[in-house]
């Protein structure tokens, strides 16, 4: 009993905070820093965030940090993206994860940044542009760590530094997740396996942010020909806040084949909140391939125009990936861990562009 109860409290304490932050539609387009709620990684992306409940490794930062307490010793993951293809935006995320000792945490570092190439400047004078170009930088960098409480209960926490800049305005920010696994004894059946799982993660809690820099500020000559120069001053915004929970059950027919179903619900404090479904499907855990569905109020409408108001987000639902996993031998300090070259593919549909398609590379010592 105490070591369910030690699993439950930190769910419960962590989804009383959640609800207190849940927003509704009204709040929608009010947050800043957005490009948080991107996923920018390759192989939990192709069922959206279905897998909250038990995504591993360095991926779980983004997911569900407590998923990170099952790294392999060392990993490191590499993801590319074509974000909304037509738009030429480009998403690169790198991340590196160290497990601290046999007994230790496993400590985790990460970056994503959005690239949207050359923007021409323009200005009164010059509408068709000056000749000069801009370059917008988005860029998150989070420090993680998590660790096994018990073969049961697993946690994390993240701390994010984001930044997000055009030649001469900028504006920095903050903000923590913090996330539960909790492993059950649920559909253990004849090979022994915990099959049942639970997750709950709480997203981007952080203070304001606000742009500033020189780009604010405007210049004009007095009568007198003194020069004024006036700084505007610019407005604030929240972080987008975000509660998720979410449950996994693993089918093992044997050994080698093993299909696993995920489901998550997660409200969000600036847009109408998510039901997303999953399943994959693994080969000695060499093939995966996996599918998910996010379905939001709106998102089925017929009328998919950019001047619908019901449709409040690019992606239309469904979502696909696959995962090869190339062993690389045994691992002679944790058997558990066998090093492997892991290469990623994910799709998420979308209703103007061309979709979004993920590329991703991994190894695992």
């Amino acid at each position: 009993m105490w070591r369910i109860s030690k699993g439950i409290m930190p769910l419960v304490l962590l989804s009383k905070m959640g609800f207190i932050l849940a927003g509704n539609i009204d709040r929608a387009g009010q947050a800043g820093a957005s490009h948080l709620l991107i996923n920018p990684w390759a192989r939990s992306s192709g069922w959206h965030t279905a897998g909250t409940a038990n995504t591993q490794g360095l991926e779980a930062v983004f997911a569900n940090v407590a998923g990170l307490a099952f790294a392999p010793r060392t990993e490191v993951v590499f993801a590319h993206s074509r974000w909304l293809v037509g738009s030429d935006i480009g998403i690169n995320a790198f991340g590196l994860a160290q497990r601290l000792g046999k007994q230790g945490g496993v400590l985790g570092l990460s970056v994503v940044s959005l690239n949207f190439g050359d923007i021409p400047v323009t200005n009164e004078n010059n509408p068709e542009g000056t000749g000069a170009y801009f370059s917008p930088r988005f860029l998150n960098v989070a420090l993680s760590y998590a660790r096994s409480f018990s073969d049961k209960i697993h946690g994390g926490v993240t701390f994010r530094v984001i930044n997000e800049a055009i030649a001469n305005v900028s504006a920095v920010g903050f903000a923590v997740d913090a996330g539960v696994q909790y492993v059950t004894n649920l559909g253990a059946g004849e090979l022994k396996k915990e099959n049942f799982v639970f997750g709950i993660t709480l997203r981007n809690i952080g203070p304001r942010m606000r742009f500033n820099g020189d780009g604010l500020s405007t210049s004009a000559t007095l009568p007198t020909g003194a020069t004024l120069t006036a700084q505007q001053r610019s407005s604030d915004f929240e972080m987008p806040a975000l509660l998720n929970v979410g449950v996994m059950y693993r089918l093992r027919f044997t050994m080698a084949h093993k299909v696993t179903f995920a489901g998550a619900f997660q409200s969000n404090s600036f847009t109408r909140d998510q039901f997303i479904g999953g399943v994959e499907y693994s080969w000695k855990d060499i093939l995966m391939l996996r599918g998910g569905y996010a379905f939001e109020k709106g998102i089925l409408s017929k009328d998919r125009g950019a001047l619908n108001s019901n449709l409040l987000n690019a992606f239309t639902g469904p979502a696909a990936g696959a995962t090869v996993n190339i062993p690389l031998g045994k691992s002679e300090l944790e058997k558990k861990f066998r090093p492997r070259f892991g290469l990623d593919y994910s799709f998420r549909a979308t209703y103007a562009f061309g979709g979004t398609h993920t590329f991703g590379a991994r190894i695992s010592l």
